[in-house]
């Protein structure tokens, strides 16, 4: 999957936009934002759509360990709770490579990573799954955790969200990856 660089005006659910300026205020003079520099009740109003991950392992052995994952979550994959499992045990097999590639990628880029999928839900109507993910270090350089944000949006309105990733007969059809730039240019 290749990631192309973007300004963070490519976001656009204002909750993940919100997010991404949070992220960036946290900065600092640090190369990846510290997790303690969140404050949960800020993220409270907004949690049902979150995801928490430890990153474990190195190189190849790089996994990622749910602490949290938020109701709306839960409900699009068709699960109630994936709390204490790794993201590569909840994904299929077949998957893996394409599915833990933005994770990958904000880890060894130490940036955030947007991508939009569409997917149809069990009435055909197109649902656009924006996913927002964000790098924490507990040092401020080495990632160890990610926050991960998640919308659906569908143009048409309303859209049969249960169990709306796992109802789908194809691969969702990739519409942006991108790395969202950090800084501001010279």
């Amino acid at each position: 999957m290749n990631f192309s660089v973007a300004r963070p005006e490519v976001v656009r659910a204002v909750n993940q936009r919100w997010l991404l300026k949070f992220w960036k205020e946290q900065l600092g003079a640090h190369r990846v934002p510290q997790w303690r520099a969140i404050n949960t009740e800020n993220l409270s109003r907004m949690s049902e759509n979150l995801s928490f991950l430890d990153v474990t392992g190195v190189g190849d052995a790089l996994r990622f360990h749910i602490r949290f994952h938020g109701a709306l979550i839960g409900r699009a994959y068709g699960s109630v709770d994936c709390r204490g499992k790794y993201l590569d045990a909840v994904i299929p097999a077949s998957r893996h490579k394409e599915k833990l590639a933005p994770y990958h990628h904000t880890v060894a880029a130490g940036c955030p990573v947007y991508t939009i999928y569409d997917v149809t839900d069990r009435a055909g109507r197109v649902v656009h799954y924006e996913r927002l993910l964000l790098p924490f270090a507990s040092n401020g350089m080495a990632v160890d955790r990610i926050l991960a944000s998640f919308e659906f949006v569908c143009l048409e309105g309303g859209f049969d969200g249960d169990a709306l990733m796992q109802s789908q007969s194809a691969a969702p059809a990739l519409r942006l990856s991108v790395q969202i730039e950090t800084h501001e240019p010279a």
